[in-house]
């Protein structure tokens, strides 16, 4: 009955799209460096979330959650890794109540051959039981569900970092190698991965410049192509691919609700040998849900009390979705566009902290009325490979905006172009919504609807089997400062 509810065709695609376009501006990394504290503790950090129906598994989730923001791949002798002392976590709901239902736990154990080198490696890491790489970490899988635990697996090795033609010839075949099938159908996969995330942060951050739109700013530049500042860095990811039926809510429930978290135990004591130790009880010092929450939403005093609670204890704070900072800068930067609505933002508080239930009862994502910052996700839209699915066979980057609704903010996919959808959203003003809870709200006209940072995609091609996220940059060569194009995807 849900999906031919939801094949209801042009009206309901065109409604989700009208709510989108009531969202405010959020043009930053994705929780790249977001908060004051964990600014300064990368291996905890959260980047992404992504979450999607497997395109070539449809009976199957994969959540991928990455960690280190812009990692260098040049970074020897000592390279990004996963923290040893940190507890990665991903977190599902399946019933509503905007509490963890289900939990995976990865933790990693780093080791060493020989400690009486530098190197990183000895020759060409050939396999991942080479013996001339020096430094490796394995890792262990736990689920968490109705309270109890059990180990998945343990010993999991992740691959190494790509440092270059000598030293890692055949990194795919590593990497693919990292891939371990475990329990009841499970794959998991950590390591390092490109950072499949891309937008202008160099002109964004320069007073929320867009620099195809420079003619719009208060400062009016030549306009030119966007730059993707996120281009040639990589992150530390950890993927799992789930099938459906493990994830499913007590009653059937389809539509879930995801986060990701990094815990540290609350002591850390400095040994005298140069070593340190952790005691006591975790402590949570990094979430992530929905893309740019803690960047753009939450205010500066509050970010870091945001990463230590809950999502179900988000209603503290709703006053910044029903009334955004940024609405009033964008206002206030782009002056030749109309402005955008900076209080009742009622809309944010639907599409980012309950999903998407329609007027006419449709549910995209909805997963009750407790407000959580979570990815949600209804499991029951097959991708567009599949038979009878609702979204196309080629993913729109713009996702439910452009008519898609296997992308964001339903789950979100690596595809997916979060940071056009946003701005473009912003720039569309108030869009044409209309329903008991928000009210009338006005449209907007061109060029608003075609805004974006003049970044469209990644700088690296994805995979085409899990875990999809593309092959990491190598040390040995790469490039940051790449040009993006100009053109945007357009509205169906």
């Amino acid at each position: 009955m849900l999906l031919k509810r939801i094949v209801r065709g042009a009206a309901v695609l065109g409604l989700i799209a009208l709510v989108l376009a009531a969202l405010p501006q959020a043009g930053r990394a994705s929780s790249h460096r977001e908060a004051p504290l964990i600014a300064d503790d990368p291996a905890a950090d959260n980047t992404d979330l992504y979450a999607f129906v497997s395109p070539d598994r449809p009976d199957t989730v994969t959540i991928i959650a990455n960690y280190i923001p812009l990692e260098e791949p040049a970074g020897g002798p000592n390279f990004h890794k996963f923290g040893d002392d940190v507890l990665y976590e991903i977190h599902i709901d399946n019933d509503g109540d905007s509490e963890e239902d289900i939990t995976y736990q990865f933790r990693f154990k780093t080791q060493i051959r020989n400690r009486d080198t530098f190197l990183y490696n000895a020759g060409p890491i050939e396999s991942l039981n080479d013996p001339d790489w020096n430094i490796f970490q394995t890792y262990s899988v736990t689920r968490v569900k109705d309270g109890k635990s059990r180990k998945l697996a343990d010993d999991l090795k992740t691959p190494p970092v790509n440092i270059g033609p000598r030293s890692t010839p055949n990194y795919e075949a590593l990497a693919a190698n990292a891939v371990h099938s475990i329990d009841d159908g499970i794959k998991v996969f950590a390591g390092q991965r490109d950072d499949t995330f891309w937008v202008d942060l160099g002109s964004v951050f320069d007073l929320g410049g867009l620099r195809p739109f420079n003619n719009f700013h208060l400062i009016p530049l030549d306009p030119a192509a966007g730059v993707d500042g996120v281009g040639g860095y990589n992150t530390h990811a950890i993927a799992i691919q789930v099938p459906i039926e493990q994830l499913k809510g007590p009653d059937g429930q389809m539509v879930i609700g995801i986060y990701a978290s990094a815990s540290r135990q609350k002591i850390r004591v400095l040994l005298n040998d140069g070593s340190s130790r952790g005691q006591g009880p975790w402590v949570q010092v990094s979430r992530l849900g929905n893309p740019l929450i803690n960047e753009v939403i939450i205010p500066l005093g509050k970010k870091d009390k945001w990463n230590r609670s809950d999502p179900a204890d988000d209603d503290q704070f709703l006053q910044h979705y029903r009334r955004p900072e940024l609405a009033a800068l964008v206002n206030l930067l782009y002056p030749a566009l109309p402005d955008a609505r900076t209080t009742g933002r009622d809309d944010l508080v639907a599409i980012l902290l309950t999903g998407l239930q329609l007027p006419d009862g449709t549910n995209l994502n909805f997963t009750g009325p407790v407000p959580a910052d979570l990815l949600r996700l209804n499991m029951a839209i097959k991708p567009g490979t599949e038979p009878n699915s609702l979204c196309p066979a080629t993913p729109n980057p713009m996702g439910v905006l452009g008519g898609d609704l296997c992308g964001f903010p339903n789950g979100r996919r690596l595809e997916d172009d979060v940071t056009d959808i946003e701005l473009r959203a912003v720039a569309d003003g108030y869009g044409a919504f209309v329903n008991s809870v928000f009210g009338a709200l006005t449209p907007n006209n061109a060029p608003n609807n075609i805004v974006g940072d003049g970044v469209n995609e990644n700088d690296l091609p994805l995979l085409s089997s899990f875990p999809y996220q593309s092959t990491p940059h190598q040390g040995y060569e790469h490039e940051h400062h790449r040009i993006g194009s100009t053109s945007t995807p357009p509205l169906p």
